[in-house]
């Protein structure tokens, strides 16, 4: 095994540390002054950034289960981030049998050291948030370097400022950028898909509203950088609403029927059994997004080397998805409990629009979140113990031609559910890994590249499925007339 430098952080330069990587790739060759030059495939399948990170981490203990497993298209794996000694201890907790993966140095304040990471990457899995921070060095690495990136974002003005300015270098470039490829927004996007395939011709939906429950034996902690992006969401608002402004209106695909009643702030759902709040999330502009795209483009976007047989599938799925409102509430089992979670977005809302008030949320994090989040995130015996439950109640009609008749009210519900392990440790890295192993398997099969939203890449994809192999399930739940309700 051989010893050589593989990209120095800022902060170490100073030191000049080397690492064992593993094999030395392969240097670029040159046969005549007159040929070009002969472009190696990149040593690794994918690298990990921020893999020391508290969800990093995770994910690095995800993906060590396909490494050079059988029928896996992962067989090469590095780990990147500020420090080797924290890489290191994490490749230790990660595997009890301590694989020899290469470790490489890069931070997002050294430009040159994210692109000698970008340039020996198939995939670069984005850990490091807040992405309004973070987030755009290692996008602008991986799309000149031509090499795909995903990410666990759920901060949509980082999303669509990404896909504005990268879009049509990616596409260039053959990079696809796609964010949100864990709890938010994958759960989403596909959940409403799935409800979605219920509503069978001639059934249409008219909207569906997505409820959040939080379960754990213990008691529920979130990830401080969770935290702290919605602090900082709400503090940047303004500067969401100035990017979706000076940008063209996306395509709006028909909804049949009337939009839905507002309702009351708090609602009792009696059909779940629980009691539910709005809240501001990612999970509606992602869906919102690749339902514009689906606007522009009915079948679905076209795979860089698809062959006849699956541009008949993807079309065929698509043709199964219809448009519709979505809408997410976060729930709790009482009254109390709804009016804590309302207490904690009223101290974010009110605060994060002043400097001292932030400093106060991002100082004091357990105070102002009632314990919900703290700096040093959850135990791991926590993790264990908490899991999710997403369901998706869908009002539309047993006949489209309904929408146009008598009341026009809604006759028709649809209930269907997720549910799987610890949203922010166990099922992100799941969706993350598997959206990984998608796009190294199927990599013909979807676009050449381009900024895009999960939804639209990998809805036709088998996603779903490996998820429910992998401890994420979909359920259908009840099918009910309500039309004398």
């Amino acid at each position: 095994m051989e010893i050589h430098l593989v990209g120095v952080a800022k902060k170490n330069l100073s030191e000049m540390e080397t690492h064992v990587v593993g094999r030395r790739p392969r240097r670029r060759t040159r046969h005549s002054k007159h040929m070009a030059t002969v472009q190696p495939p990149p040593p690794y399948d994918i690298v990990i950034f921020g893999a020391s990170g508290f969800t990093g981490k995770y994910v690095v203990k995800e993906a060590l289960k396909f490494l050079d497993s059988p029928n896996s298209p992962l067989k090469t794996l590095a780990l990147a981030g500020r420090n080797s000694s924290k890489l290191s201890e994490t490749l230790k907790w990660a595997s009890t049998s301590h694989p020899a993966v290469p470790l490489l140095i890069a931070d997002t304040s050294d430009p040159p050291s994210l692109r000698r990471m970008a340039s020996q990457a198939k995939l670069v899995l984005n850990c490091v948030g807040p992405f309004r921070h973070y987030g755009e060095p290692v996008v602008a690495a991986c799309v000149e370097a031509g090499c795909d990136y995903l990410d666990i974002c759920g901060e949509p003005e980082f999303m669509e400022r990404m896909e504005a300015f990268y879009h049509e270098k990616a596409v260039e470039k053959g990079s696809l950028v796609i964010s949100a490829c864990g709890f938010d927004s994958v759960p989403a996007e596909l959940g409403l898909m799935f409800n979605s395939r219920q509503w069978v011709s001639p059934a249409v939906p008219n909207w569906v509203e997505a409820y959040v429950s939080l379960e754990s034996d213990k008691r529920i902690v979130g990830n401080f950088a969770t935290y702290e992006s919605a602090v900082l969401g709400v503090a940047n608002a303004d500067k969401l609403a100035d990017l979706r402004r000076s940008r063209p209106k996306r395509a709006r695909p028909p909804i049949p029927g009337p939009a839905p009643p507002k309702g009351s702030t708090i609602e009792h759902q009696k059909r779940i059994g629980l009691w539910a709040v709005k809240i501001p999330t990612a999970d509606a502009t992602v869906v919102q997004r690749t339902q514009s795209l689906l606007a522009d483009n009915p079948s679905g976007l076209q795979g860089v080397n698809e062959d006849p047989k699956q541009a008949e599938k993807r079309a065929a799925f698509w043709s199964t998805i219809k448009p519709t409102r979505l809408g997410v509430k976060i729930t709790a089992k009482n009254l109390p409990g709804i009016r804590r979670l309302i207490a904690v977005g009223l101290s974010i809302g009110l605060l994060s629009s002043y400097p001292i008030g932030r400093w106060l949320l991002l100082k004091f994090p357990s105070v102002f979140s009632l314990g919900f989040f703290r700096k040093k995130g959850p135990t791991e015996d926590e993790v264990a113990s908490s899991s999710f439950k997403m369901w998706f109640v869908g009002h539309g009609f047993s006949d489209s031609n309904l929408v146009y008749k008598g009341s026009g009210k809604p006759d028709t519900e649809i209930i269907t559910r997720i549910k799987g392990p610890d949203v922010g440790y166990l099922t992100t890295p799941i969706i993350l890994v598997q959206c990984a192993l998608i796009l190294l398997q199927q990599h013909g099969d979807l676009p050449k590249g381009g900024v895009f939203p999960p939804g639209i890449v990998f809805g036709p994809t088998d996603l779903q499925d490996r998820l429910q192999e992998n401890g994420i399930s979909f359920d259908l739940i009840a099918k009910s007339d309500i039309s004398s309700t």
